[in-house]
């Protein structure tokens, strides 16, 4: 699924929509390359973010609840990591 945040997308996989909830909530994992990791955590590091759903029509200003990579070296050329995250809606 197609989830933007700041106007960059990412591709999610194993998305997790919460709507229920009193503030909305998306959970979902997306690969980031050695070529994009300084674009991506650059990014991340803001913390404040306009989530747009495209497919769900559905756009939420967030923060970050949770954060996860399954490596943190990817300055070496050619390396991919699985990053997790969980935003939460401000």
């Amino acid at each position: 699924m197609e989830i933007k945040i700041n106007g960059q997308v990412f591709k999610g996989k194993q998305v997790e929509l919460d709507e229920a909830a009193d503030k909305k909530q998306i959970a979902f994992s997306f690969d980031v390359t050695s070529e994009t990791y300084h674009d991506v955590t650059s990014l991340l590091y803001r913390n404040d973010f306009e989530v747009d759903i495209p497919k769900k029509s559905m756009t939420f200003p967030a923060t970050i609840k949770e954060y996860a990579t399954s490596t943190t070296n990817l300055y070496e050329k050619g390396k991919t990591s699985e990053f997790y995250l969980k935003l939460r809606e401000k």
